[in-house]
């Protein structure tokens, strides 16, 4: 009964920027308008990828569940994180933390495959047009986006199970603004290898192989615009992808730094995070789902037409 008294935690205390008071208040009024942003714009992504016909194609199929992905991401922790900084209460619930987690990270595995899965398109509709309607069919893109989805929510369902059973030995101090698993693996009081290798193994399904397809899709993509005799074909071919390559970039300079190498557990007095750490957590967490709605907006023309036409009322030109 004394090894189960001292093992469990009912609750977790999530500091955030508890040491900076000064700073909250700026980082509410900031963070509340980013969260606006990231629902209206991804919101309106959403909703001309489903009313404008002419967006009916995979890339814009993409695009809206990315533009979900995005807020649903984003409303699993910024809610919570709001209201702790407005209301100073800070403690969430075990099984809160543990849903927040399997959220945050299914999320994350989704994206990674779903950047892949735009990848592979953009290179079957520059590289082998002629067959694109044939090999990326409804039945086909409709599929891509449910395995990622499916595969994203059982690889968090793998990593949240295995991080909440771990015992914790009364400490419940998460320094972090959410559950994010490495800062919960951190306050375990047993061996975590098991979690180090299932995770490791996980960066390599949902980051490097999807990147992978990423780079050798561009690859030949690049290749096959170089070959291109019309400048006005190299630039349309291009204009296609910018916009997801600059989400790439983005996306997975940023998973990269908090993921690819995760951390065993630190000495008492070492579990602090620091400050870089959790200004990457908060760029991944919040501005990146603002920026991809704004750079999709900029860089793509059918997007912009889109919502030209939903703003005015007009026919698209």
């Amino acid at each position: 009964m004394d090894k189960i008294n001292q093992t469990f935690v009912s609750e977790f205390l999530l500091l955030g920027l508890s040491g900076y008071p000064k700073i909250e208040i700026i980082y509410f009024a900031v963070i509340l308008v980013m969260y606006l942003v990231i629902l209206i714009g991804n919101g309106v992504l959403i909703i001309v990828s489903i009313f404008d016909s002419r967006l009916h194609i995979p890339m814009y199929f993409f695009l809206g569940n990315l533009s979900f992905l995005d807020i649903c991401y984003t409303s699993s922790s910024v809610p919570s994180t709001l209201v702790s900084l407005v209301s100073k209460k800070r403690n969430i619930s075990f099984s809160g933390c543990a849903v927040q987690m399997f959220f945050g990270f299914a999320m994350g595995s989704t994206e990674c495959l779903l950047l892949g899965m735009m990848a592979f398109d953009r290179y079957v509709a520059i590289c082998n047009p002629l067959r694109y309607p044939i090999i990326m069919s409804k039945v086909v893109y409709v599929l891509m986006a449910a395995v990622s989805w499916l595969s994203g929510g059982i690889n968090s369902m793998v990593q949240t199970s295995l991080a909440m059973q771990l015992p914790f030995c009364g400490n419940n101090i998460i320094n972090h603004f959410t559950c994010e698993i490495l800062a919960v693996l951190k306050l375990a009081c047993a061996d975590i290898s098991l979690n180090i290798i299932t995770m490791v193994i996980s960066n390599i399904a949902f980051l490097v192989l999807p990147l992978l397809v990423i780079f050798f899709s561009y690859m030949f993509i690049l290749y096959t615009i170089s070959r291109m005799n019309s400048a006005t074909g190299r630039h349309k071919a291009f204009s296609t992808c910018s916009a997801h390559l600059t989400v790439v970039i983005i996306f997975y300079g940023t998973i990269f730094f908090m993921y690819a190498k995760p951390k065993s557990q630190e000495r008492p007095g070492e579990d602090k995070l620091q400050t870089s750490d959790k200004l990457i957590s908060l760029f991944y967490g919040v501005v990146t789902p603002m920026l991809n709605p704004i750079i999709y907006s900029l860089r793509n023309k059918g997007v912009k037409a889109a919502v030209k036409y939903l703003l005015n009322k007009k026919p698209i030109q």
